[in-house]
């Protein structure tokens, strides 16, 4: 064992301390207790079996005791967002989201760009920093910035449900929307456990091949049943595919994709997104940008399996009319956007189109925030 490496299991294991000092007992509704101390953890799709002085997948998930301990209390990072940055482009477009988020991932994606927060406990190489807070604080700096959406982001908010429950009932009393940006690697105690406190929910489907699923370290079958299961409770759901060439963009697996979604609801968004080399998956490895081309197949894909809101994303000013939203009924452009921007949003908080009257599907309602795209770190 080098120097360097021992110096880095030093650090991670001073890390795992320091943040086991911030933590609260899990929720009762998300864990199953068993003899001998062990405990099922259902905060995930892992649903893993805990034992005495363990941690589960996620790393951030303990077993203290026979007690299972779960992070509270701090952040790693705090900004107000556009809406769009999500992306949730059918919930209060041109507001902002006052967004948090904490350390610790249940997958492995080798092209995260949040890296430096999500694989902290994985990774030596990792960077990020935690800073103590309390539910009060982020939903104040929600109120101060005009912010009417709070959103649990950054790295993966199912390990850390029940802190940002304890954040999403406080901003809840004040008025505010409360969402989630995740994996959507659920399970229905998870599910049901915050849909009292919460509006809408983005999933990241990454992929429609199971094999390269767990090269990620998930179960396909696992996020398809929870965006089952989000539409069955009631959430207003938005999915998000980061398009990778030579990853997930096997033409086969996306027609099965598309056809998966309208299959569960033909309104329900999709957004293809472009990605950029990053973290394991750079130009080294092989991998490239996505072109508007690469994009524009997923979204034929998508109209020819019925999807009725399809987005391209990521490369703002390149994809004509694929940043709008236009009526599913009547083809009006109702949104007009470039990148983060909303340029003009003819829609009221009626959710009726202005042109035909049809229902669109949505959470609407009066912007709040700076309204300019811009992203501003608070913490």
């Amino acid at each position: 064992m080098t120097l360097d490496t021992m110096d880095a299991k030093q650090r991670l294991n001073s890390l795992k301390q320091w943040l086991h000092q911030y933590s609260a007992p899990a929720a009762e509704e998300l864990i199953e207790r068993l003899p001998n101390g062990e405990i099922r953890c259902y905060a995930c799709g892992h649903r893993c079996l805990v034992k005495p002085g363990r941690d589960g997948v996620c790393r951030v998930r303990f077993n203290d005791g026979g007690r299972l301990l779960v992070p509270f209390g701090y952040v790693a990072g705090v900004a107000c967002d556009p809406i769009e940055k999500k992306p949730f482009f059918h919930v209060l477009p041109g507001s902002d989201a006052l967004s948090f988020g904490m350390l610790g991932c249940d997958l492995h994606c080798g092209y995260c760009q949040n890296w430096v927060t999500s694989q902290m406990l994985r990774d030596p190489a990792s960077v990020g920093q935690a800073k103590l807070c309390q539910p009060e604080q982020l939903v104040e700096a929600a109120i101060q910035h005009g912010s009417p959406v709070v959103a649990s982001t950054y790295n993966e908010p199912l390990i850390t449900s029940e802190w940002a429950a304890a954040v999403f009932r406080q901003a809840r009393a004040k008025g505010l929307r409360c969402v989630y940006i995740s994996n959507g690697n659920g399970t229905p105690q998870v599910l049901d456990y915050l849909r009292p406190h919460m509006d809408a929910y983005k999933v990241d489907l990454k992929t429609f091949d199971p094999r390269r699923y767990r090269e990620l370290g998930g179960v396909l079958e696992n996020v398809t049943a929870t965006i089952r299961m989000l539409k069955e409770r009631g959430f207003w759901v938005e999915i998000v595919t980061l398009v990778v060439p030579g990853f997930s963009d096997n033409p086969e697996d996306t027609k099965r994709m598309a056809e998966f979604l309208a299959g569960v609801d033909p309104l329900m968004p999709w957004h293809v997104t472009a990605f950029h080399p990053d973290y394991r998956m750079g130009e080294a490895q092989g991998y490239r940008r996505t072109t508007v081309e690469d994009l524009m197949r997923m979204v034929e894909l998508g109209r020819q399996a019925g999807l009725k809101y399809v987005y391209a994303g990521n490369l703002p000013g390149q994809v004509g009319e694929w940043e709008n939203t236009r009526c599913h009924n009547c083809n009006a452009t109702l949104i007009r956007r470039c990148s983060f921007l909303v340029r003009e949003n003819r829609m009221n908080a009626d959710g009726l189109c202005p042109e035909c009257s049809v229902k669109i599907p949505g959470i609407w309602g009066k912007a709040g925030g700076y309204g300019d795209g811009r992203v501003r770190r608070i913490a």
